[in-house]
């Protein structure tokens, strides 16, 4: 029908008065938007238009598999002590762990108590006595991919608490991740940050030996040999402390960079858990030193003067204000359970998005222009009215990238690109049928009604067939092309409001107005 009930019409002018609002800010410099609400921002440009980083990571997978062997290790050895059972040969060998029990009468004991130590280690026992823990490759793969989603998240966590605008953060092939930061020119301080580990342990010291021992290959069992982080300062280059962790930096929940007697340091506070199981560590082991190791270098070992019950401290070091800001970034953030090396660098300079942006910019404007010509040679003012809502299919979908926060990428204008061609195809076919209608003597608002109705179903099919193929560029594809996806499908839901539903309501305007007796198509 012809005749259009109020609601539609408020539709056209919410939706376009949308478009208006959140396409504006494109048009303002970016220190103007950025004083704009944060729901009212520009597309942000992806790395191939602004310049920035590209890093390549991959997660240490072996060194995951390796700390889970040695944590049974340390389990095993608790626990044999605990229940005073003599073993011998205790040690994590290729990909399993393994222990011989001395005693025969106390071989069934111990491995109902090692059954309990990791229900996902299978346990072997054989004729002299040794006893073989070792996990299944289901338990394997399974404990590696959830190292590899954690360092995904914690990478994630990283970047954001640098403020890093509109990072791309993805999972890449078994064990790899990319990490985009458009903008950022200099990746060394994210390389820095990203690659370590910023695991945090408190280990007490062992003084049974020295330091000088130790380096000679005589480290106490349960114990082991660690550098020192201050050796500058003029401290011990290394520590023996003992395996066992009394706290972990997994129970922070809040750091701070702040100053201690005028130097940076680090605050730290527990969790509940954390603050308790710190406070009973601190009051048994009084007058004890308590090490406190950060990737397996210690940074500082203090004497346990009294017991710390408030489940706060701080961690003092030779740190610059810089320094004392990223580390107290990385414990917010959470430790990666596994180290990252970076494979891949790539800095894209301003330059090259420079000349992206403007070529794109070119291309579509040179598009634009000679589509609203053809439209107006061939369809006459009809052509002039698809025009217009060319233009705001375009205004639709830079509203919808901003209101989404989407990044832009060169396929991105590849899209935009496209879409103008593609806004005025419904109008063609509308058109078209319009002019056959009047043709076998229809009036004028018959063969309107009949052109919007009996295209309706092709221009439907159309999008509906080309929206399948944006879905599963977007499901299968990555980066670019999933920015390609999602231009595509805006452009197209943009395309079939503006054609079937705004170019109509203007066209039956304009015929009203000007009172035409036929369609004034060329």
């Amino acid at each position: 029908m012809n005749h259009f009930p109020k609601w539609k019409i408020a539709l056209v002018a919410i939706v376009s008065l949308f478009g208006i609002v959140f396409a504006v800010p494109n048009l303002l410099s970016r220190d103007q938007a950025d004083r704009m609400p944060h729901w009212l921002q520009p597309v942000s440009l992806g790395l191939d238009l602004q310049g920035g980083s590209y890093l390549l990571l991959e997660v240490d997978t072996a060194y995951v598999f390796r700390e889970q062997l040695t944590s049974l290790v340390e389990g095993v050895r608790t626990t044999l002590r605990k229940e005073k059972i003599k073993y011998s040969d205790l040690g994590a060998r290729g990909d399993q762990v393994s222990v011989r029990i001395i005693e025969a009468d106390e071989r069934a004991k111990a491995r109902e108590f090692l059954r309990k130590i990791d229900a996902e280690a299978a346990i072997e026992t054989r004729d002299d006595g040794s006893m073989v823990l070792k996990y299944s490759e289901q338990a394997v793969k399974a404990r590696k991919t959830a190292a590899i989603e954690q360092s995904l998240e914690i990478v994630r966590r990283r970047i954001d608490e640098l403020g890093t605008r509109e990072p791309s953060i993805q999972r890449q092939g078994e064990d790899r991740i990319v990490v985009q930061l458009p903008g950022v020119k200099d990746p060394d301080r994210i390389k820095a940050l990203l690659g370590k580990t910023a695991k945090l342990t408190f280990h007490l010291l062992d003084d049974s030996t020295g330091a000088d021992e130790a380096q000679k290959g005589r480290v106490p069992p349960g114990s082991m040999l660690l550098p020192s982080a201050e050796k500058e300062r003029g401290m011990p280059e290394s520590y023996v402390v003992r395996k066992r962790i009394e706290v972990g930096g997994d129970m922070l929940v809040d750091s701070k960079a702040t100053y201690s007697e005028g130097r940076p340091v680090v605050s730290f506070r527990f969790s509940a858990a954390g603050a308790k199981k710190f406070g009973d560590a601190t009051r048994e082991n009084a007058g004890k030193f308590l090490a406190i190791v950060l990737d397996e270098k210690v940074i500082s070992a203090p004497r346990i003067n009294e017991p710390i019950l408030g489940g706060s401290g701080i961690i003092s070091g030779s740190f610059s204000v810089q320094q004392a800001q990223d580390l107290s970034l990385l414990l917010r953030a959470g430790a990666l359970p596994a180290p990252l090396q970076v494979l891949e660098e790539r800095t894209v300079g301003p330059d090259l998005g420079a000349d992206s942006i403007q070529a794109g910019a070119v291309a579509s404007l040179l598009g634009l222009a000679l589509v609203v010509v053809l439209m107006i040679i061939v369809y006459g003012s009809l052509g002039a009215l698809a025009d217009l809502a060319m233009v705001l299919n375009l205004i639709l979908l830079l509203a919808s990238l901003s209101a989404l926060g989407a990044t832009l990428t060169l396929p991105g204008i590849a899209g935009i690109v496209l879409t103008m061609g593609m806004a005025v195809d419904a109008n063609v076919l509308i058109y078209e049928r319009m002019r056959e209608e009047q043709r076998n003597g229809r009036s004028i608002m018959s063969a309107i009604q009949a052109g919007y109705d009996r295209a309706f179903g092709t221009i439907f099919d159309a999008h509906v067939t080309t929206l399948v193929a944006a879905a599963l560029l977007f499901q299968f594809g990555s980066g670019p092309v999933r920015g390609f996806a999602v231009t595509l499908t805006l452009g197209l839901l943009a395309s079939l409001f503006t054609a079937v539903l705004v170019n109509r309501i203007m066209v039956v305007t304009w015929v009203r107005w000007r009172r035409l007796k036929t369609l004034p198509l060329a």
